[in-house]
């Protein structure tokens, strides 16, 4: 049983490390967040427009910052030299799924899909989009 445990988890390995890193960018993501509705906006439960986009640019730029260097140690493994070219890319690939969240959300919203759906099928893609972007695109093996 164990030995096939084993196994299984040597022929998934990077899904399921890339999914654990995922668990753990959205945990630091929404820290970053909260401290900053806490710490700058008083912690209001109802953030004005501005104080929305404020948060949503400091989760997401702080997920992005959290989760380049996992991927590159933990899931793809890399070894490419040139950081700076592998970081840019990341970003433009992060950029292009945060383009495909927004939207994906408009298009489910105006079709009259529930927000708690929208959030998880949209969740979904941008998971898949960011894993197929980091697989091909950023940490690609030569």
């Amino acid at each position: 049983m164990f030995e096939k445990l084993k196994e299984l988890f040597k022929k998934y390995e990077e899904i399921i490390v890339y999914l654990i890193v995922g668990v753990i960018t959205t945990i630091v993501s929404w820290a970053c967040m909260f401290f900053v509705n806490i710490v700058i906006f008083g912690n209001p439960l109802h953030p004005t427009a501005t104080q929305n986009l404020v948060l949503s640019a400091v989760s997401w730029t702080s997920g992005v910052a959290a989760a380049y260097p996992m991927n590159r140690k933990f899931v793809f493994k890399s070894q490419n030299a040139n950081i700076m070219q592998e970081l840019g890319k990341f970003i433009m690939a992060r950029i292009s799924t945060l383009i495909l969240e927004l939207v994906s959300r408009q298009i489910l919203g105006a079709i009259g899909v529930d927000v708690f759906v929208t959030t998880l099928i949209v969740a979904v893609l941008v998971t898949i989009g960011n894993y197929i972007f980091s697989k091909l695109m950023v940490f690609r093996k030569k």
